[in-house]
């Protein structure tokens, strides 16, 4: 299953998130598990070695942004510590829509756990804002995803997933002051890393926009097992013009 919707700044205005069900007969970010010497080969291509497993340099040390809603960072995921709070988002019916996580918490459990225990092409995590959690992001390896099947992908393409827990967070702009925030943390904290890389639902409009907003730019329209997407970009060298 290729990576869909997830919500941003509406209940409904979905950013990146997980897919459908695995009866879809897609795709999904770690359905595709890669061999640790293509892993390690593909980790260092064109720059210094990295460790096995820290293919995304270290999500963990990025550090804050300020951003006009507050001081925010990301926070690899814990599951003994988010798991219920992870969870109880994506039972939200407009999250649930679009990452079709609901259920017990073992449902967002094994989704969150396969990635932990993978080959690090991807880390979920949840975004503090001024201290309170209230969003989860996963970061990831576009151009180790199947997603890159469907697009031009450069080595160290990165991508985001995102959805806003609270209500009271979407439909306010909240959505795109973290995806601005996000992009700038990959772009300053990868420097391999040329483009950060979205895929939201070509429908959703209000996604797209916010994105958009974001400093994104629409690259294409791709074709994917389970939606029409609309392939969003950040670019490096564009980052302080848009």
């Amino acid at each position: 299953m290729s990576p869909t919707d997830a919500s941003t700044d509406s209940g409904t205005d979905p950013g990146t998130g997980h897919g459908p069900s695995a009866d879809t007969g897609g795709e999904d970010t770690l359905d595709l598990h890669l061999a640790d010497e293509l892993v390690a080969l593909l980790a260092n291509a064109d720059g210094p070695a990295s460790t096995f497993g820290d293919l995304l340099d270290d999500v963990a040390t990025w550090g804050r942004a300020t951003t006009p809603a507050g001081s925010f960072h990301l926070v690899p995921v814990r599951i003994e510590r988010d798991l219920a709070l992870v969870s109880r988002w994506m039972n939200d019916p407009a999250v649930a829509a679009f990452w079709e996580l609901a259920g017990p918490e073992s449902v967002t459990e094994s989704h969150m756990r396969a990635q932990l225990h993978g080959d690090g092409r991807s880390v979920p995590c949840l975004g503090v804002l001024d201290s309170t959690p209230m969003s989860y992001f996963e970061i990831y390896r576009a151009d180790l995803d199947p997603l890159a099947r469907h697009y031009p992908a450069r080595p160290h393409d990165t991508g985001i997933h995102l959805l806003l827990g609270s209500v009271a967070d979407r439909g306010r702009g909240v959505g795109t002051t973290l995806l601005r925030a996000v992009a700038d943390l990959v772009l300053d904290h990868r420097p391999r890393c040329t483009r950060v890389i979205a895929e939201p639902d070509l429908r959703n409009t209000p996604s797209v926009s916010a994105f958009l907003s974001a400093g994104f730019r629409l690259s294409a329209e791709v074709d994917l097992p389970d939606k029409r997407a609309a392939l969003m970009v950040r670019d490096r060298a564009l980052r302080h013009v848009l």
